[in-house]
């Protein structure tokens, strides 16, 4: 049972109800935002469909129109699908602040698309967002002649970029971040000689991949680990997108079929990206019984079975963007021995301290976990009980303490607080949650 659903403030949910059926999941949030991007900056009309309804991409949307991009819903694609109209003549600094809510993916890739157009953009957010470094970003787009102005050491928002008239760099991101990648490679495609990304870790390669979709000047080359990304000034040529199910979202439900007892769930449509699935091979080296299928074109589906899970130890390179970790954390937990998360401090720069956020949700239901320097240690080896938890407006947190409230099979009711968070990626999730459980349909 749960009440107050939606996206509401609160969610108040009792467990014990086994997980059972088929669903999709949101169009993937990071592709949805480069798509949008990708469409504004090609010469000529572009269709979109399966974009991510949820606020952060809407956010980018509006951004995009602020600039001068047209978009119209319901064009050729059909219901569902988005229409813009771009290209380099159309798009200029705006007169006005563009507000990206919560979304430090939107204004991290914003920042290098608008590094590269002549005049002033401002761009502002929530106070999660404003709290998050930006600096990271500012200083590639620095060195490439755009100017960065923020709050502080650390560049917090709002941004003030001041681009135009920008040269290539070769640069080597202190962290593995694709929101960097993207914003140096938006930056590079309006840049004078040759942008060099190197990556000593891999991470989500859908900047490089949609740009050469899209007929830049790109090639990608092996780099130990990572790789190496070589961009020449480009022009871009509008196509027809198609946004597949996000494997981030998927996981909450691939992590609620294995720990909610008697449950069997498939997730179809998916991403299936090398960067993107390591949430699976982990579970899968927990002992989860997990089958999957990346079909054609990196699209896929998977299957998940409520199964006995043994403690690991998870290295931040398994799951670069470290977006599923919380959830992990919730399936360590029931897990049989220690399971170690290792070099995930980026957590603490989320859209919450998710480091220290995860402890706490773990904490809630009855587990312990704690943190070692760089790592997060959760103990394992407990019957999860019914919690409260604050989200604190991150919608990933929020997510996770509803699988986390769906395991516990003990009476009472876990109130979770911060819920309308997850309209920012995931606006059914709820509901979604309701029908698997036997609920509404």
């Amino acid at each position: 049972m749960m009440t107050d659903a939606g996206t509401s403030e609160t969610l108040e949910l009792v467990g014990g109800r086994p997980l059972s059926g088929s669903t999709t999941v949101p169009g993937d949030k990071s592709i949805s935002h480069r798509t949008l991007l990708i469409a504004a900056l090609s010469e000529g009309t572009s269709t979109i469909v399966g974009l991510s309804g949820g606020d952060d991409v809407v956010r980018t949307r509006r951004a995009i129109e602020a600039l001068g991009a047209t978009v119209t819903d319901e064009g050729p694609g059909g219901p569902g699908s988005v229409t813009v109209i771009g290209g380099r003549s159309r798009v200029a600094a705006p007169e006005d602040t563009i507000d990206l809510g919560n979304s430090g993916t939107g204004m991290r890739l914003l920042a290098g698309v608008v590094a590269a157009i002549p005049g002033t953009t401002r761009l502002t957010g929530d106070p999660s967002l404003c709290s998050r470094p930006m600096d990271r970003v500012a200083s590639p787009l620095s060195l490439m002649g755009a100017v960065v102005e923020g709050v502080g050491e650390r560049c917090l928002p709002p941004l003030t970029v001041t681009g135009g008239s920008l040269v290539g760099i070769d640069y080597t991101p202190p962290m593995a971040s694709a929101q960097v990648k993207g914003a140096v490679l938006f930056a590079g495609l309006d840049a004078d000689g040759e942008t060099v990304l190197r990556e000593p870790v891999a991470t989500r390669s859908h900047t490089e991949e949609m740009l050469a979709e899209a007929g830049a000047d790109i090639n990608v080359e092996p780099w130990a680990a990572g790789r190496v990304v070589r961009l020449r000034r480009s022009v871009l040529s509008p196509r027809d997108w198609v946004v597949p199910g996000d494997p981030s979202q998927a996981a909450f439900w691939a992590v609620a079929g294995v720990i909610v007892p008697d449950s069997r769930i498939t997730v179809e449509q998916i991403h299936f990206g090398a960067e993107r699935i390591g949430f699976l091979h982990v579970l899968r080296r927990m002992g989860a019984a997990v089958q999957f299928d990346a079909g054609a074109g990196d699209v896929g589906s998977f299957e998940a079975v409520h199964s006995p899970l043994r403690g690991t130890t998870v290295e931040a390179a398994e799951i670069p963007s470290l977006d599923e970790v919380p959830i992990l954390a919730v399936a360590a937990v029931v897990a049989e021995g220690p399971t170690r998360f290792r070099d995930v401090g980026e957590l603490r720069v989320k859209e919450s301290d998710r480091l220290e956020g995860t402890v706490r949700l773990v904490e809630a239901f009855g587990g312990a976990a704690h943190i070692e320097g760089e790592d997060l240690i959760v103990t394992g080896g407990t019957t999860l009980t019914p919690g409260t938890v604050d989200a604190a407006g991150d919608h990933r947190m929020a997510m996770a303490a509803a699988v986390a409230a769906s395991a516990c099979t003990g009476p009472g009711t876990s109130i979770i607080s911060g819920w309308e968070s997850v309209a920012t990626s995931y606006p059914g999730f709820a509901e979604t949650l309701d029908r698997l459980t036997g609920g509404q349909p």
